[in-house]
């Protein structure tokens, strides 16, 4: 018998921000796959019983490979459990969601996606500022600041990203923040343009630090730091940095 996969988003580490279905599927879930940030309180919600497995994927440490989650998955499913996959944030957005599910489509396996509140929403809430703003940020994009290598992604579209009108979300930016600012401040965005760096979004140690793109950009090229981050500049900051 083939068992089933839930992948369901745990928010950005705030216990509080669960789903009622993200909860349920924990409570009920035979094998639980857990990210480093969908730990702590969160799995206080599984059920007694269940077994955990830490797949955690975090830069400069020892990490197991996407392979190796994705086969996981699939052998744990196999045996008939109902497994949670649970991953920090939106499963969908920069969660390597995809590899994952062709994994189980070429095995046979039934899944389903339990969204979770994004990162860039609870950094957003907790800055007490919209993602948008009539007239001014009429949009809203995510990128991710680096690409398998570690570096910044040499086929980010510039144009879109030194948008004046556009609020954006960097994820894992800080190492390659220095680099994309440049490259933004070429193709004509403000230096001044208002940024907002979010270090441990959701939990008790969270940090906001409201700045500007090109100070920002000078501060993590001297301290970089460990904790897991987003930053976002654009429109919506004006009237709040």
């Amino acid at each position: 018998m083939t068992g089933f996969v839930s992948f369901v988003g745990s928010g950005p580490g705030d216990p509080e921000l669960l789903t009622l279905k993200a909860v349920d599927r924990l409570r009920t879930a035979d094998v639980v796959l857990f990210d480093d940030l969908s730990s702590g309180p969160l799995l206080d919600h599984i059920r007694r019983g269940a077994t955990l497995v830490a797949v955690g994927k975090r830069a400069g440490r020892p990490s197991p490979t996407q392979a190796h989650v994705s086969q996981l998955l699939v052998e744990h499913a196999a045996t008939g459990a109902r497994v949670v996959r649970l991953k920090s944030g939106d499963p969908a957005i920069f969660g390597r969601l995809e590899e994952e599910i062709v994994a189980l489509r070429e095995a046979g396996i039934a899944f389903e996606i339990v969204p979770g509140v994004t990162s860039a929403s609870a950094a957003a809430a907790a800055a007490a500022i919209p993602l948008t703003r009539r007239l001014s940020a009429r949009r809203v994009q995510f990128v991710t600041g680096h690409d398998v290598t570690g570096g910044l992604p040499g086929s980010l579209n510039m144009a879109a990203l030194a948008d004046t009108q556009a609020t954006t979300v960097v994820f894992m930016p800080k190492r390659t923040f220095g680099e994309l600012v440049a490259r933004l401040v070429a193709h004509g965005l403000s230096p001044d343009t208002p940024a907002l760096l979010a270090e441990n979004v959701g939990h008790p140690d969270q940090r906001l630090h409201r700045s500007t793109i090109a100070t920002l950009a000078r501060t993590l090229a001297s301290a970089v730091g460990s904790a897991p981050a987003l930053i976002l500049y654009g429109p919506l900051l004006e009237e709040d940095a």
